[in-house]
């Protein structure tokens, strides 16, 4: 059997890098039995318990072992009311953990319109590179299809044409670690709509547009090439 062209390759990215939401960590079970403080009252969406800890001095940007603050752990269990606290009282909004996640990369992957409106509205920047791979919440919601979010990214000024260093803008990983569906279509129409640059290859010398032809990706294609992609 002859195999498509990109799929060795779009196997071995997914192997040795999953997907944004398995690549992040989110605080376990274990660990939230563990906290103290400003952590457990971020866990349990306990605005009492954060507004005491705050006044008792407790450091809202503290950070967990795998160093994520208070603010860290309210965006990766959607506590939102906990998250806008935390920031109207000194959470730094663009923050990184371990992992080099912010709140924005946080709410992309999980889809979280509301907690990313949260920390947009709270100084957190959609330009700030992210994860392992010095990518963006953009590439990381463009990679997942989730137009919706890419949106607002989009409208909140992140840079639509960054290359991570797998060598992929946000256009390319909507392509190429995308499954060629309705999400994945929306999303080059949003980047497109938001001006992304249809021409820019990868590392290998692969536009956009070539990329969705050798994954048989019609639809795709066909909303590439109307768009002017070569």
């Amino acid at each position: 059997m002859r195999c498509r062209p990109y799929s060795v390759l779009a196997l071995l990215i997914t192997v040795l890098c999953a997907s944004p939401a398995l690549a992040q960590v989110p605080p376990s079970a274990e660990e939230i039995a563990r906290y103290q403080g400003l952590h457990l009252a971020a866990a349990k969406g306990n605005i009492i318990g954060i507004a005491i800890s705050l006044a008792t001095g407790a450091d809202p940007n503290a950070r967990d072992g795998d160093r994520r603050t208070p603010l860290h752990v309210a965006a990766f269990l959607k506590q939102h009311a906990a998250a806008h606290v935390l920031i109207k009282n000194g959470a730094d909004p663009n923050a990184l953990e371990r992992q080099r996640y912010d709140i924005v990369t946080i709410a992309a992957v999980a889809k979280d319109l509301d907690m990313l409106k949260i920390a947009l509205d709270g100084g957190a920047s959609a330009k700030n590179l992210t994860s392992p791979y010095r990518g963006t919440a953009l590439i990381a919601a463009a990679h997942l299809g989730h137009a919706d979010v890419v949106r607002e990214l989009v409208k909140a000024g992140a840079p639509i044409d960054h290359v991570n260093n797998l060598g992929w803008t946000a256009l390319i990983e909507a392509v190429i670690l995308g499954d060629g569906g309705k999400r994945h279509q929306d999303t080059v129409k949003v980047l497109i709509d938001g001006g992304a640059k249809l021409d820019l290859p990868d590392r290998n010398g692969a536009t956009p547009l070539s990329l969705a032809k050798s994954r048989n990706y019609k639809e795709m294609v066909a909303i590439l090439e109307a768009a002017g992609a070569k």
